[in-house]
């Protein structure tokens, strides 16, 4: 039982409260539940406060400690000394014994402590990539131009889907600027200079447009880009209207010529 911080309920509701995804996921690698207070109804949670509020007043009132692990050591003497076999006032019986039969209902507690991250939303840009402090890691398959939610652990980044399901894992990197991505992550996408270059053969005419996006069109993304481009800039670096008109008509279908007899 929580009060509404933002640390908590980034949006209040009485039946489905959106809870802080940090939050969220400590609660599920414990496998515990949250039940926000409800707005200006303090008096829901005082049994929880007055819990704190008695441990503060007696076993903790007056005392200092040197670390965290000697206080803890301390409040379990007080457990076993002084709070389990207390009588509880409300309950008017032994808080050792309510415990005994609550604890068969416990559960075990995980094997590892909850790992804190940072959460963030992120658009996959053309190439695929996210930016996560400083530093770019592929996303596929997420689809470029769409966002994905990012998790930043302390040693590594996790990339996540809109339900929430993850899309990849990636070791953290160790300076900003870097590229985490394997070799099938590298997705061909024709570059600004190549649209730059088509924009220049429109100029020209349509005739010379469609032969160099034919030409792009037929020849293979991955090993024969560069040839495509270095043809299309012999026809678009021609200077004058003259030599333009003859690169038009050069990029015109072939017509057959008429035999001799």
């Amino acid at each position: 039982m929580l009060d509404n911080l933002k640390e908590g309920v980034i949006r209040p509701d009485i039946y489905a409260p959106e809870l802080n995804p940090v939050y969220a996921a400590m609660l599920a690698h414990y496998s515990a539940v949250a039940d926000p207070c409800r707005v200006r109804d303090p008096n829901r949670k005082g049994t929880v406060e007055n819990a704190i509020q008695h441990t503060q007043t007696t076993a903790l009132k007056g005392r200092r400690f040197e670390s965290i692990e000697a206080q803890n050591e301390w409040l379990a003497h007080w457990e076993e000394r002084w709070a389990a076999p207390r009588i509880h006032g409300r309950k008017k019986r032994q808080v050792a014994e309510l415990f005994r039969e609550e604890q068969p209902h416990l559960q075990p507690l995980p094997a590892s402590g909850f790992a804190f991250f940072r959460q963030s939303v992120r658009t996959v840009d053309d190439a695929g990539l996210v930016q996560v402090e400083g530093s770019y890691y592929a996303a596929l398959p997420a689809a470029p131009h769409g966002e994905v939610t990012v998790r930043a652990f302390a040693q590594s980044i996790e990339i996540l889907d809109a339900r929430g399901q993850l899309l990849r894992r990636h070791p953290k990197a160790t300076r900003k600027g870097a590229f985490v991505l394997e070799g099938t992550d590298r997705i061909f996408n024709p570059s600004r200079e190549t649209t730059r270059m088509l924009a220049r053969m429109d100029k020209i005419g349509p005739r010379t447009a469609a032969f160099a996006r034919e030409l792009f069109a037929r020849v293979s993304a991955a090993r024969a880009s560069a040839r495509s481009t270095a043809s299309c800039n012999c026809r678009a670096d021609t200077p004058v209207p003259t030599s333009r008109q003859q690169s038009a008509r050069s990029c015109s279908p072939p017509t057959a010529s008429p035999t001799r007899r």
